[in-house]
């Protein structure tokens, strides 16, 4: 019997979904469930071609991220009913969400935020809306993210979610902190691959992630 350690390797395919309905209007979608604009064809035939055969599929709660997988499908992607995962959701913006960034700068509490713009949270006391700040999205998507990379050990992992998650996956793989996680850019349709290594002797903690694709259009 050969002593050799086989590693085990898990691939991460991340797909930011396409953009929101009205997006020129820059307004901050967050959690509403907006739908997707999925004009763009060419972005989809790119991409399609791109994703692994026989991998466990993800989304959203956010009708975005289902309409964008169905995209893919159509485009020539190898189809398989997602799991939906809450876990991996844009951030929640509470009484921001919906208003335009112009807005948001005028608003009194904005200045604070901006200062400590990846722990401070959002208000919410006039709609009640969930409001969370970007380190809280690190957290939920790092503890989900481990969790599924021990549940789907060696297979391939599609994942159409939002650029605050995605961002927050990429500050795992590399040990970024929130604030430099900020400073990644995500765009619509566009593909980030992360791999993890571990192997039958190893915890998930003794495993290795290597960035493979950042933000491919």
């Amino acid at each position: 019997m050969s002593n050799e350690i086989q590693a085990i390797a898990t691939r991460w395919w991340w797909v930011r979904h396409a953009p929101v309905v009205g997006a020129d209007s820059g307004r901050l979608s967050g959690q509403n469930d907006v739908p997707a604009d999925l004009s763009d064809r060419a972005a989809f035939a790119f991409l399609a071609p791109q994703l692994p055969q026989g991998a466990a599929w993800l989304t959203t709660p956010l009708q975005r991220t289902r309409q964008t997988a169905e995209a893919l499908w159509a485009a020539g992607a190898d189809r398989a009913e997602p799991a939906i995962e809450p876990a991996f959701q844009e951030q929640a913006f509470g009484d921001w969400t919906g208003m335009t960034w112009t807005d948001i700068a005028r608003r009194p509490e904005s200045e604070a935020f901006w200062a400590d713009a990846a722990h401070a949270v959002p208000p919410n006391a006039v709609t009640g809306r969930l409001a969370e700040s970007f380190a809280d999205v690190c957290r939920r998507v790092t503890r989900r993210m481990d969790e599924l990379t021990v549940e789907f050990a060696g297979r391939d992992i599609v994942c159409v979610a939002h650029a605050g998650s995605i961002r927050a996956a990429v500050a795992h793989a590399l040990g970024l902190t929130p604030e430099q996680a900020l400073a990644l850019d995500v765009q619509n349709t566009a593909l980030t691959r992360l791999d993890h290594f571990t192997s039958g002797l190893k915890t998930l903690r003794g495993g290795n992630w290597r960035v493979v694709a950042l933000n491919r259009i």
